[in-house]
């Protein structure tokens, strides 16, 4: 792909993913992990994961011309994965590291019970802001960097490196873009203080797309761990719009201009500073200032009925969201689009088999695609005739 034809950038966490066919599985945790046990599955699907296979393709699927920059090694797991890219046009911009193993997930996704993952992170842990081409990025109009929780360079003193490689996509007038991932507790990003380095990250960052419980995780360790007393096995249908009000107070706080929350089944919460704050967006923002400054919605999920597995599903609603964003849609459509892509995603056991082409999901919004029921407690807070809830710091309520 040529750089004159990159409108976005997504970098950071690159692995292969590993899936099982698990459909026909259903056991209990305990058993399914005996010691002994041999429990018979399906064929395995192998594909590219991490943020920048997730997000990348997905925003490639919907017709934004993307550049990728991850690390793999020369091992056959490594030539898998530029193989699967290649057939993108996508695995120019990688980094290969002769004599390094490359990273790797088995997704476990049994009937019943929520996923879990065996990981390892082999190059990603040397993946650092010298990894970044940033020829490629300058000519972009958006930078997005992926799960720097699971990149252990991002992690360690106070996320110095990480905000290095903001700083200089900043310095190149790009908008910003950054997700998490959550990490394991006694690993690098589990044991590292987010509240901190987030607060060294975020005036370069414009767009900060967690999850509830990532953000959770990483601005109030003792709620969250509260949270997991209560419900140990999902602890999103326990966040009120204050919970997710006083995240993004703190988030924008730190700098941030544009906050949007994934919320799993619950859907996609979104929140914005104000105008003075958006003017400092970068080459993508929006034409619309005034459209976007000091939002806060909260937007249900659209309906399936054959639900497959949900890999990739937050990275999905990301590119929905940021492909509807670069292509200068409103702010109700585009916080729309990233949970119609994200409803996409989960009629598949992996991260891109779902998806549809841009106009296919414009098309099944625009015929009244099904919404979950939401609802959402907390002062202020009101549904309109279309289902989207506007939280008490919105300027349109």
């Amino acid at each position: 792909m040529a750089s004159d034809e990159i409108l976005a950038v997504v970098a950071g966490h690159l692995c292969l993913d590993i899936i099982p066919d698990l459909s026909q599985v259903s056991v209990q945790a305990a058993r399914f992990f005996a010691p002994g046990t041999l429990v018979e599955v399906g064929p395995a699907a192998l594909s590219t994961g991490g943020s920048v296979s997730n997000t990348g393709l997905a925003l490639i699927r919907l017709g934004i011309p993307t550049a990728l920059m991850g690390k793999v090694g020369d091992d056959p797991f490594g030539m898998l994965v530029r193989l699967l890219l290649e057939r993108w046009g996508a695995a120019e911009s990688l980094v290969v590291v002769p004599g390094e193993a490359t990273s790797y997930t088995v997704v476990l996704s049994p009937q019943g019970l929520d996923r879990m993952f065996l990981h390892n992170p082999a190059a990603n842990d040397t993946f650092c802001a010298g990894d970044v081409r940033y020829d490629v990025v300058a000519q972009a109009r958006l930078f997005h960097l992926g799960y720097p929780t699971l990149l252990r360079r991002f992690c360690v003193d106070g996320g110095r490196e990480l905000a290095e490689v903001f700083r200089r996509a900043k310095e190149l007038g790009v908008t910003t873009s950054l997700d998490v991932s959550l990490p394991d507790p006694s690993s690098p990003g589990g044991r590292a203080d987010w509240r901190a380095i987030l607060n060294r990250v975020m005036p370069y960052v414009d767009i900060f797309l967690p999850n509830a419980e990532e953000a959770l995780y990483m601005l109030d360790r003792q709620r969250y761990a509260s949270f997991r007393e209560i419900s140990p096995q999902d602890i999103l249908p326990l966040f009120t719009g204050e919970d997710l009000g006083r995240l993004s107070d703190a988030l924008l706080g730190m700098g941030g201009k544009i906050i949007g929350i994934k919320c799993g089944e619950r859907g996609f919460y979104l929140r914005t500073a104000d105008v003075s704050r958006l003017r400092e967006l970068g080459k993508a923002r929006p034409g619309d200032l005034p459209g976007w400054a000091s939002r806060e919605v909260w937007e249900p999920t659209f309906h399936v009925a054959d639900y497959a597995g949900a890999t990739g599903a937050g990275d999905s609603a990301i590119a929905g969201f940021l492909a509807a964003y670069l292509r200068g849609h409103a702010f109700e459509q585009c916080v729309r689009y990233a949970c119609a892509v994200g409803a996409f995603n989960v009629t598949a056991p992996d991260a891109l088999s779902g998806l549809r082409s841009w106009d296919e999901t414009v098309a099944a919004v625009d015929a009244g695609w099904e919404k979950n029921p939401l609802e959402v407690t907390g002062d202020g807070w009101a549904r309109t005739q279309d289902g989207l809830w506007l939280g008490p710091r919105d300027s349109k309520g």
